[in-house]
C-alpha cells in the first residue's frame, strides 16, 4: 500500500534580516485511501506545504518520502519525471491550455516524454466521461462553465494514475453547489484509485467531508 511519510520538515527563505521561517517541523503520515484537510489563515504557509510535498519546491529540512523513496535525492530530470508518475495537481486556477481541447487537456501529463498511446487515450476517454464531461470532450476551455473546467483538471490530475493528489483551493473560485460537486468528485476518484489526497482549503464545508483535517498555525500542523 501506497505511504506518505512527511518528518520534520521545515522551509525558510532568506530575507535581508532573520529567515522567514514558513513551516517549523511538519510531520504527518498518510496511506493509500486515505485523505487530509489542511485549513488555516492566509500566509500561514498551506501552499508552501503542499508545494514541497509536491516536490515543487524543496525543503530547507526534514524528509518526504513516497513509498519509501525520498524524491529530493534524485536530479531535477529524474525529479521532474517522478513528479509526474506519482504525483497529481489541482490548482484553484484550473491552469488549462486554451488552445486544446478538453481530451487534449487531460492527455497533457501522458505527452512529457512524447505522443500519448492508445490505452492512454482511452484512459482518458474514460476519464472525461466519468467527470461528466463526455458530451464536451473537443470544447475549448472558453466553453466551459468554472465548474466544467475544474472537473477537466481533476481528470488530469488523475491521466497517470497518481499515488498522491494534491487540491490546493480546488473550489475557491466557485459557487456553492459547484464546490459540493467538486468535492464529491475528488473524494470520488481518489476512493476509486485508492490514492492519498491531500487539500489546503479555506472552506469548512469541504474540510469536513475529509476524513483528518489539520490546521497550520505558526508554521506547524495542529490536528
Amino acid at each position: 500500500m501506497t505511504k506518505l511519510v512527511v518528518e520534520n520538515l521545515t522551509k525558510e527563505y532568506p530575507t535581508r534580516g532573520e529567515p522567514l521561517r514558513v513551516l517549523r517541523g511538519v510531520s504527518f503520515t498518510l496511506a493509500g485511501g486515505e485523505n487530509l484537510a489542511v485549513v488555516g489563515p492566509s500566509g500561514s504557509g498551506k501552499s508552501t506545504l503542499l508545494q514541497v510535498v509536491g516536490t515543487l519546491d524543496r525543503p530547507s529540512g526534514g524528509q518526504v518520502r513516497l513509498d519509501e523513496a525520498d524524491p529530493f535525492v534524485l536530479a531535477e530530470p529524474e525529479l521532474a519525471d517522478f513528479r509526474n508518475r506519482k504525483i497529481g495537481f489541482i490548482f484553484q486556477d484550473h491552469h488549462l491550455l486554451g488552445q486544446c481541447s478538453v481530451l487534449e487537456n487531460v492527455l497533457l501529463p501522458a505527452l512529457a516524454k512524447g505522443n500519448a498511446s492508445h490505452d492512454q487515450v482511452a484512459r482518458a476517454r474514460q476519464l472525461v466521461e466519468r467527470v461528466g464531461l463526455a458530451d464536451r470532450s473537443e470544447h475549448r476551455p472558453a466553453e466551459l462553465s468554472g465548474g466544467e473546467r475544474q472537473r477537466v483538471a481533476v481528470a488530469r490530475a488523475m491521466i497517470l494514475e497518481p499515488q498522491l493528489l494534491l487540491a490546493d483551493e480546488p473550489t475557491g473560485n466557485l459557487d456553492g453547489q459547484t464546490a459540493r460537486e467538486i468535492g464529491e468528485l475528488l473524494l470520488d476518484v481518489q476512493e476509486e484509485a485508492g490514492a492519498i489526497l491531500i487539500v489546503v482549503t479555506h472552506s469548512p464545508d469541504l474540510a469536513a467531508t475529509m476524513q483528518r483535517t489539520s490546521r497550520l498555525e505558526a508554521g506547524q500542523l495542529v490536528t
